[in-house]
């Protein structure tokens, strides 16, 4: 199942693979997480998610980034794989802060670019907006970023509709990240998914079966365990599916830290979900705004 990344951007999977777990406490190892990215490729990834700050702390920035760089670095299919990152945040402490200016983006991004080993990447995106920049100076950031030819496409995350609206304004957004899982439909309810849809901006949703917060709650869903009872696959590939099913520019990308976790989410893709089962599910997570 490919879907292109915006009205211009390149086809790629809908499933594609949110690395942020081999980087945050609790981590594997480096050589471990080199295996698994190695593994993960050979299965066919294509489709990868970084950020500088996917790490443990302000010393520690770009572990995540120069994870996947090594993994792809000496691979064959290197060429095939879209990987996305982000700036915006810093990691004083181990907290999350936004550092949204224009300078701090820049800098963010020339450090991802050496962090990636590349000369330009294939997706920057506004990690978040920083409450304390006017949205219009960071997004105006990435756009002279995107014009010096350091960044191919401009992407935001955890954004508004009416950010979403002020942003696409001042030049082309390729994607918007949000959160969206069975359990918080909110980038559904709040106008941001139809928003994207409405202006030919993908959507990738992060914590798609419900991150570190929902997941078991999301695994444990009865409805999910009977449809894949009876399909053959795990709850979370159903729910994976499910998601797919609210936008046709809608991405996926479950984050993964052991081979089974990713093969089940590989699985979404092969997936056709009945429309007995569709509206089950709609029934069950209370989405009553799909236009049928």
């Amino acid at each position: 199942m490919l879907r292109p990344l915006g009205v211009l951007g390149p086809l790629l999977p809908a499933v594609g693979w949110g690395a942020m777990p081999l980087s945050v406490p609790p981590r594997p190892t480096e050589v471990e997480s080199g295996a698994l990215i190695e593994a993960f490729l050979d299965l066919g990834l294509r489709f990868v998610d970084t950020a500088d700050v996917y790490c443990t702390d302000d010393g520690d920035l770009g572990h995540n980034e120069r994870l996947i760089a090594s993994a792809l670095r000496e691979h064959p299919r290197r060429s095939e794989v879209f990987v996305a990152t982000k700036g915006g945040l810093r990691r004083p402490g181990g907290d999350w802060v936004e550092a949204g200016s224009p300078l701090a983006l820049r800098r963010a991004c020339e450090a991802s670019l050496r962090a990636l080993g590349v000369e330009q990447l294939a997706l920057y995106q506004l990690h978040a907006p920083d409450p304390a920049v006017p949205f219009a100076d960071s997004v105006g950031e990435l756009f002279r970023l995107r014009e010096a030819g350091k960044i191919a496409r401009v992407g935001l995350s955890n954004v508004s509709a009416v950010q979403l609206a002020e942003a696409c304004a001042l030049g082309p957004v390729a994607s918007v990240q949000n959160r969206l899982n069975p359990l918080d439909l909110s980038a559904a309810e709040d106008g941001v998914l139809a928003a994207c849809e409405r202006l030919g901006v993908a959507f990738i949703a992060y914590s798609p079966v419900g991150g570190r917060e929902e997941r078991a709650e999301v695994l444990a869903n009865p409805v999910l365990n009977a449809i894949g009872a009876r399909l053959g696959v795990g709850p979370g590939t159903i729910a994976l599916s499910w998601i797919l099913t609210l936008s046709s520019n809608c991405f996926v990308i479950p984050g993964a830290s052991r081979l089974s976790t990713y093969q089940a989410s590989v699985a979404a893709m092969h997936l056709t979900l009945s429309t007995a089962d569709v509206h089950a599910l709609d029934t069950e997570f209370r989405v009553f705004w799909r236009q049928v």
